[in-house]
């Protein structure tokens, strides 16, 4: 991005209650990216378990992994503090969304999609049973989206950036996993993209990065931006049908398709996923036929099925931890099982039985870094005052690329809490609101780049809006992309 010296485009917001400068629809009613879970029909529900035997970790010297040792970064809308996500599993990294300026916001996942990823992962729920893949994993959430998905793609690289400076920080859970159930609205060109840029440096820091497709069928031609980058772990969902054994299992339709740069690597369940509620959130509100009991709730997409294969990595690097990521893909697409007729499916118990192969180590050309943020934002963007973030600006100030590339490369784009000369972060670790720690918080200068903006009261008290809550055309007629919608018939 900018380089250390540049100017911060200020946000306006001194104080510390001051109120998140509120992000809207772009053009065509879309955002800067999207959170990649869909509308797919009434199948029936798959359940942990059921995906657990699915990928073939309840069996064999796969059944006594649970992750531990190992940090997985899930870069979402954040994580709430339901009673089925255990407290010593979870770190709450920088907030990094428009939210992060309430304090009644700040970490939390008013929009609901970081909390089910986060019981795919590492959830413990008990009052349905409803365990996690890896519930010995320890999750550190970095939040980026807001209570209607709102994020640009210059938050996901600051984010990935943070990862990276900060993987070692718990020598016991080192950070081997970046979750992005993400895509950005663009389709850039890999070798100059920032997003597959900072995807790749983190792959190259040891940090495997498991990317979800995007959920546009197979008429899309192309993956989601970052999955479309060569060396990532692309995640594609499988149709479970409701059932724990794979032989009627298929590509789940919503699914995008390859082109021939780059095809999903391999596929997860991703198809009526049951994982962990958030009681109060966005798409609990407007979608309460989809909550399974008391505590769960029902969906499906390829944000799902990269969950399920960030758990499914967890696993495999607690079982060996000296494989690298290029090693670690190799192992999953190798390690697949046939699933129906042609889809093949991850399979943990026959990933840990294989020895990488001569073509493990990747050797494909890597990113400049140095193309423009509009080429992977595409046609939509985020809003503030009905002015559209768009060019050499992040949400914090001016970028340029090639500048942040060289600082990226050269470890120095985040310095405590400042990121490429903007404090948007707080300076380190501080406070226990989990049983770990919590990275501290800041609030940015200045005013937003679509001049002064408010919020009417927006807050999270426990698990439940007492505030202003999103209608249903805040967030489903503006919604955060075309694909992302979490409809009753998807999860009712």
């Amino acid at each position: 991005m900018r380089t250390a010296a540049a100017a911060s485009l200020s946000l306006g917001l001194a104080g510390a209650a001051s109120v998140a400068p509120a992000a809207q629809a772009g053009p065509g009613g879309g955002w800067s990216g999207r959170w990649l879970s869909t509308a797919t029909g009434t199948t029936a529900s798959t359940t942990l378990k059921d995906v657990r035997s699915i990928i073939g970790a309840d069996t064999g010297a796969a059944a006594g992994l649970t992750g531990a040792g190992v940090g997985v970064a899930l870069l979402d809308t954040g994580v709430a503090p339901v009673a089925g996500l255990p407290a010593g599993q979870i770190v709450n990294g920088p907030d990094l969304s428009f939210e992060s300026q309430a304090d009644s916001l700040r970490y939390l996942d008013s929009y609901g999609h970081g909390t089910h990823m986060a019981g795919i992962i590492v959830g413990n729920d008990a009052v349905s049973g409803t365990k996690g893949l890896a519930p010995g994993a320890k999750l550190t959430s970095v939040k980026l989206g807001t209570a209607n998905g709102a994020v640009d793609v210059s938050q996901v690289i600051a984010a990935i950036d943070w990862v990276v400076a900060n993987k070692d920080a718990d020598p016991a859970n080192p950070i081997r996993v970046i979750n992005l159930s993400y895509g950005s609205g663009g389709n850039p060109a890999a070798a100059t993209d920032p997003l597959q840029y900072a995807a790749e440096r983190a792959w190259k820091a040891g940090i495997v990065v498991v990317a979800a497709a995007g959920n546009d069928g197979a008429a899309a031609r192309t993956l989601d931006d970052p999955a479309t980058d060569p060396f990532v772990l692309s995640v594609g969902a499988a149709a479970t049908r409701g059932t724990a054994g794979t032989a009627d299992d298929g590509l789940a339709a919503f699914t995008n398709g390859g082109s021939a740069d780059k095809a999903v690597d391999v596929l997860a369940p991703g198809e009526s996923i049951v994982s962990l509620r958030d009681p109060g959130s966005s798409i609990d509100v407007n979608y309460p036929a989809a909550r399974v009991g008391t505590t769960l709730f029902r969906g499906s997409g390829t944000s799902q099925a990269a969950a399920v294969t960030s758990a499914a990595v967890a696993l495999l690097l607690q079982a060996r931890p000296s494989l690298t990521p290029d090693q670690v893909k190799n192992l999953l697409r190798r390690g697949t099982t046939l699933a129906g007729q042609t889809a093949r499916e991850l399979n943990v118990g026959t990933a840990l039985g294989l020895a990488p192969d001569a073509s493990a180590p990747q050797t494909f050309p890597a990113s400049t870094g140095s193309g423009a943020l509009d080429d992977a934002r595409g046609g939509s963007r985020v809003l503030s005052n009905n002015v559209a973030l768009s060019g050499e600006y992040t949400i914090w100030g001016p970028f340029h690329s090639a500048n942040w590339a060289a600082y990226a490369a050269a470890g120095r784009s985040w310095i405590g809490g400042t990121w490429m000369g903007s404090i948007i972060a707080g300076s380190g670790w501080t406070g226990t609101s989990w049983a770990s720690r919590t990275w501290g918080a800041a609030n940015w200068a200045g005013v937003p780049w679509g001049g002064t903006q408010t919020w009417s009261d927006p807050s999270w008290s426990g698990k439940a809006w007492s505030g202003k809550a999103w209608s249903a055309t805040d967030w489903n007629g503006a919604r955060f992309a075309s694909s992302e919608d979490w409809a009753t018939t998807s999860w009712g």
